[in-house]
């Protein structure tokens, strides 16, 4: 064909973008401003550089980040397959030699004859269509272009609460209730007694946290509003019984008495599989969070599907901006791809890179869009990450089972039931790829 796209970006989501486009027959002009100008956490001159972590999680299909690597094989991907050719030993996750792996993505890359890379730093939109992969450390002037086309609808800094799934909690100890009996009981409390509390407070402004990197410091300044739960504590020991977790308005069913100190969750998405701690932004270690927040009672057996966070982070707010095929409902000729649209993890990333490039690629080949459906995880994940549900409350997701829909039968068997999951997604996946002719 003789149109050109557009890509910005050659980490792994516009790598995978510029693949797919190309493995199309989509010509291709990829943008990378490595290596003439890096990031302050960029040191590599290669593509699709592993600026934290060698590891792209669980390998097994039965995990969420081993089922999204599956259908993302399905559907054609660069990265999935150089990083198995580049492996190291990590146990049951797949973790990669970082510079082979780049080396390897950016070798395909530069072989592809319809592709051409054009080295030097993008500040404003090329003309024509384009999909937009700079990443969360994105540089300022493309920063200034992505906030003319989106508004206020952009984050600089990511202060997110854990997330745990609805069918891990002890329903012996939570129960359904809203402030003063208001409205309808949405909220799941985990009521505390003082002993309870003083044993949760201490280990909390114990914990360690995550030290930030240069460019996270200055300036860092978070609002009130967003204040990390730990700091919050660290103010005094009832500072959070008069903030997150105030017992006003809350009767305990088990005692008919009004709490301690309560920790409420909230409704994540629309199937309530998932529930965030409410006020709970923090800035402690993963492990320390698992430690400190299975303290609270209902939730010593919680499976965290997410971590709080608090760092730069650079994203839009997909569900007001986004279509499902990750291209603007304002401006359908650009489209999202990476961590800026609210994915999170690698493989999310180098997903989002995938759908973005393959609905360009079908739909200038005048081809009908590839519908993925709701049982897969790419599936969950673009519903999720575009939902309209999640306007004003919008924080980054990764792949986890609780946003897939739920099984038809109960399996209690945690691995006999994630089997499941992934065999229903696949078989989902593979028939929607045979109606499109893929």
């Amino acid at each position: 064909m003789s149109v050109t796209v557009n890509v910005i970006g050659a980490g792994l989501a516009g790598c995978e973008a510029a693949w797919s486009l190309a493995k199309n027959g989509i010509a291709v002009r990829l943008y990378e401003m490595k290596p003439e100008k890096y990031t302050p956490a960029h040191k590599y001159s290669g593509f699709a550089e592993l600026v934290c972590s060698n590891s792209l999680k669980a390998a097994r299909i039965e995990s969420a980040a081993g089922l999204l690597k599956a259908e993302m094989e399905l559907l054609g991907s660069l990265t999935v397959p150089c990083a198995k050719e580049n492996s190291v030993e990590a146990g049951g996750a797949l973790a990669v030699d970082r510079e082979k792996f780049s080396d390897s993505v950016t070798a395909k890359i530069k072989a592809e004859p319809l592709i051409e890379v054009i080295p030097g730093e993008v500040t404003s939109l090329p003309e024509g269509i384009c999909i937009i992969a700079t990443g969360p450390l994105t540089s300022g002037g493309m920063a200034d272009t992505i906030r003319e086309l989106c508004g206020e609808g952009l984050s600089f800094y990511d202060a997110a609460a854990p997330i745990v799934t609805y069918e891990s909690l002890d329903q012996e100890k939570v129960f359904f209730a809203s402030r003063y009996d208001r409205g309808d009981a949405d909220y799941i409390n985990c009521p505390m007694d003082k002993e309870e509390y003083l044993a949760f407070y201490k280990a909390l402004i114990g914990a360690e946290r995550v030290q930030l990197k240069d460019f996270e410091t200055h300036p860092f300044s978070v609002y009130e509003g967003c204040m990390p739960i730990e700091v919050l504590a660290s103010r005094g020991e009832d500072t959070m019984r008069f903030g997150p977790m105030k017992p006003v308005g809350i009767t305990d069913k088990r005692t008919g008495r009004r709490p301690y100190a309560v920790v409420q969750l909230r409704r994540e998405n629309r199937e309530a599989t998932l529930f965030n701690l409410v006020g709970f932004q923090t800035n402690l270690k993963f492990g320390e969070q698992k430690r400190v927040f299975s303290m609270i009672p209902g939730l010593e057996n919680a499976e965290f599907v997410r971590y709080g966070v608090m760092h730069r982070n650079t994203f839009i707010n997909s569900p007001v901006l986004l279509n499902s095929d990750f291209s603007m409902r304002e401006r359908p000729e650009i489209y999202f791809a990476g961590q800026m649209t609210g994915v999170e993890g690698y493989m999310e990333s180098a997903a989002s890179g995938i759908i973005a490039g393959l609905a360009c690629a079908r739909k200038l080949l005048g081809k009908e869009p590839l519908k993925l459906p709701r049982e897969s995880m790419l599936g969950a994940l673009c519903a999720y990450i575009c939902d309209p549900f999640n306007d004003g409350k919008f924080q980054p997701m990764g792949a986890n089972m609780g946003i897939l829909p739920e099984l038809g039968t109960r399996i209690r068997d945690k691995k006999e039931k994630y089997g499941a999951y992934a065999k229903r997604a696949i078989d989902a996946l593979t028939k929607e790829m045979e109606r499109a002719g893929l």
